[in-house]
């Protein structure tokens, strides 16, 4: 995963290069669901393939980072108005598991 117009691979330091796009799925507030276009790059020296994405969106999450963060910092829970059941009370728990298992 690289961040919107970066050139540098993070893997080789090689030159990236635009591949193609694929489609991501994106859930947000209220229970919406929208689906982005992801450019991938592909690096010109260890061939490594690469998504760029954008800052409010985490690598291999279908939600936004803003829910996810409010989640583990514990300003959204089960009993959040509008978050009771998105994402799901299991998700915001294997979220804040996550978090303690890497600061320790």
């Amino acid at each position: 995963m690289v961040g919107i117009n970066e050139t540098i691979c993070p893997r080789c330091g090689g030159n990236l290069k635009y591949y193609d796009r694929v489609k991501r799925i994106v859930r947000t507030k209220g229970r919406l669901t929208s689906w982005i276009t992801v450019r991938r790059l592909r690096c010109l020296e260890c061939r490594a393939v690469h998504r760029e994405l954008p800052e409010d969106i985490l690598p291999y999450k279908q939600y936004e980072a803003e829910i996810i963060h409010g989640v583990m910092e514990g300003f959204i829970t089960p009993e959040t108005i509008g978050y009771e059941d998105y994402p799901c009370e299991i998700t915001m728990i294997r979220w804040g598991t996550r978090k303690l298992h890497s600061s320790l």
